[in-house]
């Protein structure tokens, strides 16, 4: 199937390992040019050098995406770079655990903000090239309850219901606006990796509740995100989509 992708210009921030890595990733396998950010300059330079095999444009830019100038002077360089911009990819999660002023201020910061703030800048820019997509990671935490972890599901509650407001708001402007829920996703480095060291018992008890009996990958929660910025997927719009195999039933 031809997902219309090739050319297409696209930001992911927070690209440069695992789920934002494998979604950059995906998009330049299809013919896209890439942008991404990360914190650190050693994970960039790896990511960026990989990402540049398959032959599109690719830029890479250090960027704390909690820091609003930052921020907005990154995806403007990074449009300036492609050429363009055509799809917003909002991926990074500070992943506040704790019920206090320093884990709610981590995930409003990073997951709700940096998201808000990434829109200000992208869609305008987004608009003037004839419109496109805006994806936010979110989580299935923001679906249900949160326990171990408060400030997390409810900023990810808060992402997927602005993902509706958007997504009503941008219709007019040519600008589809979805998020992507995943489930427990493992891959080397993060946070199910650790646990799987660290804290056995919680990595099996999060293991048995997933029906389909293994943790996911970042590439399966790629493939959903590359067809939601597809032309196969131009219908879509206002949505959360759960990619957990079952772990929300």
């Amino acid at each position: 199937m031809d997902l219309g992708l090739a050319g297409k210009n696209v930001i992911v921030t927070g690209g440069s390992r695992g789920i934002g890595f494998a979604i950059a990733k995906t998009f330049a396998q299809e013919g896209a040019n890439v942008s991404i950010c990360a914190r650190s300059t050693n994970s960039l330079t790896v990511a960026a050098t990989t990402l540049k095999e398959y032959g599109t444009t690719i830029h890479s830019m250090v960027c704390d995406v909690s820091d609003p100038v930052a921020l907005d002077d990154y995806v403007h360089t990074a449009h300036k770079a492609l050429g363009g911009l055509t799809v917003l990819v909002n991926n990074p999660s500070g992943f506040g655990r704790t019920d206090d002023e320093a884990g709610w201020k981590l995930s409003i910061d990073i997951d709700l903000m940096a998201s808000v703030r990434g829109c200000w800048s992208a869609a305008p820019l987004i608009e003037k090239s004839g419109g496109g997509v805006i994806i936010h990671i979110s989580s299935i935490s923001g679906l249900t309850q949160s326990q171990r972890t408060p400030p997390y599901g409810a900023v990810k509650a808060a992402l997927n219901q602005y993902t509706m407001t958007q997504a009503l708001e941008f219709a007019p402007r040519s600008i589809r606006v979805n998020a992507i829920a995943p489930g427990s996703i493992y891959f080397e480095g993060g946070l199910w990796a650790q646990a799987k060291m660290t804290n056995s018992d919680l990595y099996e008890s999060i293991l048995a509740s997933i029906p389909s009996g293994r943790y996911g990958t970042p590439e399966e929660i790629a493939s959903v995100a590359v067809f939601l910025a597809s032309e196969p997927g131009r219908w879509v719009t206002g949505q959360t989509i759960a990619v957990d195999g079952g772990q929300m039933l």
